[in-house]
């Protein structure tokens, strides 16, 4: 089976792997400025909630920078045979937080300089992500222009915290500049603090699990708003991937958006579909974490409705505490080959297609 893992965290020991990618001006705002946090923390806008333990599995406790690959390497490539790893980061995301939108944009920079130089060359199944701050949508877009030539960039990603639904034409330059390249734009589950709205609707919660069951809400919102500010009428060969925030919310949502369309479509006279079909033909939601009721039948129906055998990408997470590996996901056993793999290359077109010897030993 051909594997493509849609959400990799390839992490850092120290975000002072950055310093050399920094120029001096924000190299000194990295070494002295407040993180907060310790030496070696990322700068970003802190949240109301914390983790009780952190992030990552116990199992998975690197010493060195190089023990970041290896472990990764050794617990989740090889051991499952994953073909393609799609790497995303996981601090870098944060910039999104800062005020200093200036800063924001040097830092995730930097990262990708970094990734590119450090983490690709590792292993050939790698691919990377375009980090970018959404704060500043020219910005953004000058870096995806930048680095979107680059054969293993394969995504741009943004952070699910924002200031704005991301349909809002303050970021369309942000898609205009992914057209141009041809890469999907995605969302990745962070970014909620500092200057970013609440990504919870009602106000800041008090503990981490509650916020990670409410992770949807703000996925929400930016699905109705790509489709109804007509993003993907201007850009309908754009894929928008939604990454970590469940899947199970998707049909309702979309029944929803499809009554109000009818009987208010005088708003959006743009819109030519049904806000479902913009769904099925343009956005793309991971596996991870998917849903676990009782009766797994009940979960399967309910994907049904969204066309998950063609609409969903596999994720594990990896290394976060709910990582899910490829043998133990819930999905029908008749969905697998397409979920697993063959779907991502219909998003990701720079990943080439299994052959009979494309399996990494």
């Amino acid at each position: 089976m051909f594997i493509v893992d849609t959400d990799v965290h390839n992490y850092w020991s120290s975000a002072e792997v950055l310093l050399p990618y920094l120029e001096p001006y924000w190299r000194d705002f990295l070494v002295r400025g407040e993180k907060p946090g310790p030496t070696g923390s990322f700068p970003h806008g802190h949240r109301p909630w914390l983790h009780p333990e952190g992030f990552s599995r116990h199992d998975i406790k690197p010493q060195t920078e190089e023990d970041n690959y290896l472990i990764m390497k050794e617990k989740h490539l090889d051991l499952y045979d994953i073909d393609v790893a799609i790497l995303t980061a996981d601090e870098p995301l944060e910039a999104s937080t800062l005020a200093n939108y200036h800063y924001a944009n040097a830092l995730v920079k930097a990262y990708n300089d970094y990734m590119i130089d450090w983490w690709l060359p590792k292993d050939r199944r790698f691919k990377g992500s375009i980090i970018i701050s959404p704060t500043d949508p020219h910005g953004a877009a000058a870096e995806i222009r930048r680095l979107g030539g680059h054969k293993d960039i394969v995504q741009v990603l943004a952070s699910h915290g924002s200031q704005r639904p991301y349909g809002d034409p303050f970021y369309h330059p942000i898609f205009k500049a992914c057209a141009e390249v041809g890469l999907p734009f995605a969302i990745h589950f962070g970014g909620q603090g500092g200057v970013n709205h609440n990504a919870v609707a009602s106000g800041p919660t008090t503990y981490y699990w509650e916020t990670h069951a409410l992770l949807s809400q703000p996925a929400m919102t930016h699905v109705v708003s790509m489709i109804s500010n007509g993003v993907f009428e201007k850009y309908p060969d754009l894929y928008f991937v939604v990454i970590e925030c469940g899947v199970s919310w998707v049909p309702s949502l979309m029944w929803r958006l499809d009554a109000n369309f009818k009987a208010l479509r005088k708003e959006t006279p743009w819109l030519k579909m049904l806000p479902s079909e913009y769904c099925r033909r343009n956005i793309r939601f991971s596996t991870q974490p998917l849903e676990q009721p009782q009766n797994v039948r009940h979960l399967w129906e309910t994907l049904e409705h969204m066309d998950g055998q063609n609409t969903l990408l596999f994720a594990s997470d990896y290394p976060h505490w709910d990582f899910d590996a490829p043998t133990n996901l819930h999905i029908p056993s008749a969905w697998r080959d397409k979920v697993m793999g063959l779907n991502a290359l219909e998003v990701y077109k720079r990943i080439e297609a299994p052959t009979a010897s494309a399996k990494v030993a």
